[in-house]
């Protein structure tokens, strides 16, 4: 697998990640108006037992399933579509996360203890490092339709594998951001920052297993 390139992380991710999450849900429904969306409406009893079953393959099936359930009639019975959906709902939940601890790690420069401090202010780093590998596999993802119209297997092959790689790479940072927690004592601070990464992480694990398949499938047609 041909790991991709590093790619500038771009400035609205930057400008993001300084402010609160108040700004957050106006960036995305610019940079992400195309992506599924959840509906308000009664989704139909295909596409919702699609995402159930698909949700079967990933390690957090109740998760998987209460999380993206919501998109069953944008998504029918479309694995792309199903895979670009908790794409973008990870990258959406792993900004939030990472707001918010970058409003702590400014509060902890100036608390006690240089262990939490120093664990903030990693695991922010690691947090903005998964936000542009996740926002890398979606814009991949969106660009995968030439490829599959087209039928070329070796393209599709490589653009998958980028996909794959930033997600993958997505879930190490979080989970560096965890470990990092390990010899700050016991607290509402340290239990709050990894009861949400551990969310997160779930997230995209389900996400790269939801990738995983559509990518079988493509390959086996």
């Amino acid at each position: 697998m041909k790991t991709p390139q590093a790619q500038p992380r771009p400035l609205f991710v930057l400008s993001l990640l300084l402010f609160s999450s108040t700004f957050l849900h106006p960036i995305l429904a610019v940079h992400y108006a195309s992506a599924p969306t959840p509906s308000t409406q009664t989704a139909p009893t295909n596409g919702s037992e699609f995402i159930r079953t698909s949700c079967n393959a990933t390690l957090y099936p109740d998760i998987c399933y209460s999380s993206l359930a919501g998109y069953s009639t944008s998504v029918q019975q479309n694995p792309a579509r199903l895979a670009t959906a908790a794409i973008t709902l990870t990258l959406s939940k792993v900004k939030r996360v990472a707001v918010y601890v970058s409003n702590l790690s400014r509060q902890a420069d100036f608390g006690a203890d240089p262990r939490a401090a120093a664990a903030l202010h990693d695991c922010f780093s690691n947090f903005g490092d998964a936000v542009d590998e996740i926002y890398g596999s979606l814009k991949q993802m969106r660009q995968l339709g030439s490829a599959v119209h087209s039928g070329s297997k070796v393209s599709f092959r490589f653009q998958m594998s980028n996909v794959q790689t930033w997600m993958s790479a997505a879930l190490t940072d979080e989970e560096t951001c965890t470990d990092g927690f390990e010899d700050v004592p016991e607290g509402q601070l340290k239990t709050d920052v990894c009861n949400r990464a551990t969310y997160v992480k779930k997230l995209t694990s389900n996400a790269l297993a939801l990738v995983n398949s559509y990518a079988e499938k493509e390959m086996n047609l």
